[in-house]
């Protein structure tokens, strides 16, 4: 029997993130193995055992594991159920090579805010067209993760610089419908990715990806409120497709834009009928 079912894997179009795996394992264990990749699991139900640098470790559903590159591992369910996990491999350089070592050493954390932060990772990563907070959402993971591994947690926070919010909300409205990479965004204002999206968020109460996407779905119902039809507005304001401006703007305003077009058309005031061969109209 097949111990794989419900298995979707993914390849992000995204720097850093070579691969999405969730799967439902039931009966298969897999032997002793490397990655290329640092191995980035969180579990939905069940547990798993596996070895790691000669040591035996145990994962559980509450918990954030990270297997390094190039470390032999196995990993074997332990529950009747089996197990149903999400992983995402990240790009060796993702994370300092310096690092491995203390992965191998502690490969588990015991983190709610980081295994949240990755649960909203996948979310976005299976949404076509939101790159920005797909990149943003990496760079807090990985930071968080860095910090695990340095022991630096909890420490004291990085300063505020307003400026530097400020020139990334000028760049973001000056790339409204484009948009802007982040690491392109972190080069053009020699700042650490995380450390931008971190000032930007305490400076305006929001990430730059929900800033971004507050100033589309703005242009989006000028454009509707000037005659335009959905499908142009969502071309025309940087949406991927009409399907991802619907999602966006229903949860700003609260309404499909085909809806609010109709609204529009329903309340505007009707022009009167032109008169046919100059004749006047009956009384």
């Amino acid at each position: 029997m097949d111990g794989h079912a419900d298995t979707v894997v993914l390849r992000p179009e995204i720097d850093g993130i070579a691969e999405v795996f969730h799967t439902h394992l039931r009966q298969h264990a897999y032997p002793m193995h490397t990655h290329r990749s640092w191995t980035l699991l969180i579990i939905d139900s069940g547990t798993v055992r596996y070895d790691l640098g000669r040591h035996e470790h145990g994962a559980l559903d509450r918990t954030v594991t990270l297997l390094p590159p190039q470390v032999p591992h196995n990993g074997t369910p332990t529950t009747a159920q089996g197990l149903r996990k999400r992983v995402l491999y990240l790009e060796p350089e993702q994370i300092d090579p310096e690092l491995v070592g203390r992965a191998v050493d502690r490969p588990m954390f015991d983190d709610p805010l980081l295994r949240h932060r990755i649960h909203q990772l996948h979310g976005t990563l299976f949404r076509q067209g939101d790159l920005l907070e797909a990149e943003s959402r990496l760079e807090l993971v990985s930071e968080r993760l860095r910090q695990h591994l340095r022991g630096t947690v909890g420490s004291a926070a990085t300063a505020d610089d307003p400026g530097l919010a400020d020139q990334l909300r000028d760049l973001l409205d000056a790339r409204t419908v484009e948009g802007v990479p982040l690491a392109e965004a972190a080069a053009l204002l020699h700042a650490h990715p995380a450390h931008l999206t971190r000032v930007f968020t305490r400076r305006f109460g929001m990430p730059p990806h929900q800033y971004l996407v507050g100033r589309r779905v703005d242009l989006a119902r000028r454009l509707i409120l000037e005659g335009g039809s959905p499908a142009h507005a969502a071309s025309a304001s940087g949406f991927y497709d009409q399907a991802h401006l619907n999602r966006h703007f229903t949860r700003v305003l609260g309404l499909p834009p085909g809806r609010y077009a109709r609204a529009l058309r329903q309340g505007s005031p009707q022009r009167p009928r032109p008169r046919l061969n100059g004749a006047s109209a009956r009384p």
